[in-house]
């Protein structure tokens, strides 16, 4: 069974961090890209990072750059979403995606709130 678990969401004060990881099964995570996405409330699904299949490639969207950072462990066949910094407009639920496969994980709820 394909499946993306995404974990390490919470409630977070501005300039505070948080480490989203996201535990693949089912596939070969090793073999392909893996992104980040996020949907806050009345807001449209959105890219927010993406890493290839070794790791060596990365993107990010530009309201995030400087202050994410994504990676992944093929040997635990996980991602991360390192998020320094926080904002209140980082607010949303964050999802993870195997994007070759069309996998979407359930999402996981970051809240940066004072």
């Amino acid at each position: 069974q394909v499946q993306l678990v995404e974990s390490g969401g919470g409630l977070v004060q501005p300039g505070g961090s948080l480490r989203l990881s996201c535990v693949a099964s089912g596939f070969s995570f090793s073999s392909y890209t893996m992104t980040w996405y996020r949907q806050a409330p009345g807001k449209e699904r959105e890219l927010v990072a993406s890493i290839t299949y070794t790791g060596r490639y990365t993107n990010y969207a530009d309201s995030v750059k400087g202050r994410f950072t994504i990676s992944r462990d093929n040997a635990k066949n996980t991602v991360y979403l390192q998020m320094n910094d926080l904002r209140l407009e980082d607010t949303a639920v964050y999802y993870c995606k195997c994007e070759s496969r069309g996998v979407w994980g359930q999402g996981t709820q970051v809240s940066v709130s004072s």
